[in-house]
């Protein structure tokens, strides 16, 4: 008792002394003096009642003002910081009025324990409510600490020193009569000596502080508060719960609070890693606690990190859908952008791989996107079309259901593309600064994607300048070779009889032979110049496979739909159908199987070409199958696949690729049909 009562007397003398010095500084921004007071206060009585051993109830009341005090104090002092803002901040706001119930709850536990005297009512009034104040304190000092302005953090670190350590002890001291269903005699002593020596840290500070500078609460801190806030109550009423089940359960009050206490952290585990709860509780706190729905500076740092994340060009594409998403906690998007026949297809997507289709750049929906430059609501133009002007979106994306926004992108006046956000998983609501938010992130965006093009554009065009600078080598060897043989058919009518000129013409010929061979691995014939017209495909179909029929695994020709017809270049389009047959056939072990299938679907002629061979990955066939130059093959030039997809979307179709790694790949090539009316 001697040692309790010096240890809490020291505390009340060190506290009236930092209350008196905090009077007489004059610093009318850290107001000390008021929970200083109080500390002294709380702490004479403790040491009176270490010393006579009576008194509980009003200590407890005491420290419980104690608590409160600090926990005002920082609320106040908040308040103040932000004397620039003019409009009363409904977050800080709400924050009071949260000390407030805190308080009320807090003086109706002790009223509740002092007339009902049990051994429930005294763990609420003495146990939970301290440590929940603990807990809400712990909370609000770290927070206010990180949200805090680098440059401000100086003159407030010791005071959060103080208080932190302050609210950890008491933490520490309640969280241990929890487990062991009372207070220890050692840990409370000491807590009056540890406290005195916390008023050094909280002197510095008040010394230090300026008095001009602001202070706001940010987003992240609103969040990261609320959420904390909420887990510790949250686990203190499961902790108390828990407990009264093992009062009340008897022989299994043990095994009912094991089986509770894990479930309901098994609950909290599950709300806590929920997207949906998460995306919910920001759009709360952004509602009902702030005057803009986004802490700008946060979002844009974000955004930004995000758009540059990775190495240059590599998924800039799937980047931007998550980026722009991210802004209004949709759970996936779609990325559409115009190529260069005109045609808007989709060249990524987040999350949603079902939502697919084309649409041309003069269809009435690209017009008045490009003319409008709305974010568009789907929902909101589906129950009032008239907002569309007449222009509606193409039947597959109005048909998806999950469809909500739609954002163009656009360069230069010029609209590059669009972006499909699906239903927000925190229903937040589409408004003027969502949709002020989202052209902006656009801009930046359609800088990204146009950049990242025009770099591929340009690697495309350094390679094919290469390729031509490698191709006048061949021309020089080529003129070599024919200057060569020239000669030895000049000599040939002179030495012809001779043996050994017979050896060496034909040492000549293998040599050159060899060289074009080599040479002609390495290029293609340029095709001969075509017009265009009607072509059978049936009749395409059976000189392509009658082409393959000397590999020893021969491919198998099923044709469903034997009228289809389509307008190309039937030499070139055989080239092409050829190379996706050829590829099928030697990524394919002679034991597997390579099928070719003809079939209509709808408006659309489909070449299905199925393999059992090594197949693909996603990463290989979005990255690297369609880029000209780029090849696995030891003597492929990497073309064929890169003039396949060109050639085809030039028709007006589309080529699409579904494999799996070690199963097999599925080529559909998708041509659009020929009408009657144009059939010879």
């Amino acid at each position: 008792m001697l040692v309790a009562s010096a240890s809490y007397g020291l505390c009340a003398v060190a506290f009236a002394v930092l209350a008196f010095a905090c009077q007489r500084s004059g610093n009318t921004e850290l107001r000390l003096q008021h929970p200083a007071a109080v500390t002294s206060v709380w702490a004479l009585f403790a040491a009176g009642q270490a010393w006579l051993d009576t008194g509980q109830e009003l200590v407890a009341l005491l420290e419980m003002g104690r608590d409160l005090a600090w926990l005002w104090f920082l609320w106040l002092g908040v308040k103040r910081l932000r004397g620039a803002d003019t409009v009363e901040s409904p977050g800080l706001t709400g924050l009071g009025q949260g000390l407030v119930l805190l308080g009320t709850v807090a003086l109706a536990a002790q009223g509740v324990a002092l007339l009902w005297p049990a051994r429930l009512t005294s763990l609420l009034a003495h146990v939970l409510i301290p440590n929940l104040m603990a807990v809400f304190g712990m909370v609000l000092v770290e927070q206010f600490y990180r949200n805090t302005r680098p440059q401000e953090r100086w003159g407030i670190k010791f005071l959060c020193l103080a208080l932190g350590g302050m609210f950890a002890y008491d933490f520490y001291l309640y969280s241990e009569a929890m487990l062991f269903t009372g207070v220890s005699p050692d840990t409370w002593a000491a807590r009056g000596a540890i406290n005195t020596l916390l008023v050094p840290l909280l002197w510095i500070s008040l010394k230090r502080r300026p008095t001009s500078q602001p202070l706001a609460i940010s987003h992240r801190m609103a969040f990261h508060s609320v959420a904390l806030v909420g887990a510790g109550i949250y686990l203190m009423l499961m902790a108390a719960a828990g407990y009264y089940l093992r009062i009340v359960g008897g022989d299994w009050g043990s095994v009912l609070q094991t089986v509770f206490l894990f479930g309901a952290i098994a609950l909290l585990l599950a709300t806590v890693f929920s997207g949906v709860a998460r995306a919910r509780l920001r759009v709360f706190l952004s509602k009902h606690f702030f005057h803009y729905r986004y802490d700008y500076r946060e979002e844009w740092l974000r955004f930004t990190a995000l758009l540059t994340a990775g190495d240059p060009g590599a998924r800039v594409h799937e980047r931007s859908l998550e980026a722009m998403a991210g802004l209004v906690e949709s759970p996936a998007a779609a990325l559409w952008m115009k190529q260069d026949d005109g045609h808007f297809r989709r060249a990524a997507h987040w999350n949603w791989s079902e939502l697919n289709g084309q649409f041309a750049s003069d269809h009435p929906f690209a017009r008045f996107l490009e003319t409008s430059h709305w974010v568009l609501d789907l929902h909101e133009c589906e129950d009032q079309p008239e907002l569309l002007g007449g222009a509606p979106p193409p039947a597959w994306l109005s048909g998806d259901p999950r469809a909500w926004l739609v954002i163009p992108l656009f360069w230069h006046d010029s609209l590059l593309g669009i972006m499909v956000l699906a239903d927000s998983l925190g229903m937040v609501a589409f408004d003027w600064e969502v949709s002020d938010l989202l052209k902006t992130a656009a801009g930046q965006a359609a800088a990204h994607l146009a950049q990242a093009r025009a770099a591929e554009a340009l690697t495309v065009a350094r390679q094919f300048e290469s390729f031509n600078r490698a191709a006048a080598f061949v021309v020089h060897d080529i003129k070599n070779l024919v200057a060569q043989l020239s000669l030895l058919l000049a000599n040939a009518q002179r030495h012809k009889h001779k043996p050994e000129f017979q050896e060496d013409m034909l040492a000549t010929i293998e040599s050159s032979v060899a060289r074009m061979n080599r040479m002609l691995i390495k290029l293609r014939d340029k095709p001969e110049a075509a017009g265009s017209g009607e072509v059978v495909l049936v009749e395409l179909l059976d000189e392509v496979i009658l082409s393959k029929s000397a590999f020893s695994l021969k491919p198998t020709l099923n044709i469903l739909a034997p009228e289809l017809r389509v307008r190309a270049e039937r030499e070139k389009l055989t080239r092409v159908v050829g190379h996706i047959v050829q590829n099928a056939i030697e990524a394919t072990p002679y034991t597997g199987k390579v099928g070719v299938t003809l079939k209509r679907g709808d408006n659309w002629a489909e070449i299905v070409v199925v393999d059992t061979g090594a197949g693909m990955d996603d990463t290989f066939i979005r990255e690297r199958l369609f880029r000209p130059f780029d090849s696995t093959k030891g003597t492929g030039m990497g073309i064929g696949a890169y003039e396949c997809k060109s050639y085809i979307q030039e028709l007006g179709g589309d080529i699409m690729v579904e494999s799996t790694p070690g199963l097999g790949s599925r080529f559909t090539l998708r041509f659009p049909l020929l009408p009657p009316s144009a059939i010879n």
